[in-house]
């Protein structure tokens, strides 16, 4: 059964023009922080290319990367880890929705 949809939740989908996905999550974060590609990958650890290859979609984040994303974001690790989880679910075309709760 599907779940209404928040208005953050609608208002981010809106802003970065689809359904919420770890890249999306943190293109938004990153034009949030009015921060370029370049600093924001070099703030994560990562090239420039591979931020944009995770904001566009065309590469997944493992969840313990995504734990590290979310501990030097400081966002919720969970809901990272579940982004991430949701992404490579979707990739494999199965039509399930990830839950995370912490341990």
């Amino acid at each position: 059964m599907p779940t209404k949809k928040s208005n953050a939740r609608r208002f981010l989908e809106n802003l970065t023009g689809g359904p919420v996905t770890l890249g999306r999550f943190l293109e938004a974060v990153r034009l949030g922080e009015e921060l370029t590609q370049a600093a924001f990958a070099d703030k994560l650890g990562l090239s420039r290319s591979h931020l944009n290859d995770i904001e566009k979609g065309r590469k997944a984040v493992s969840p313990e990367r995504a734990v590290r994303f979310a501990e030097i974001l400081g966002y919720s690790e969970a809901r990272f880890v579940q982004l991430a989880l949701q992404d490579l679910i979707n990739r494999g075309g199965l039509k399930f929705q990830v839950d995370v709760k912490a341990a």
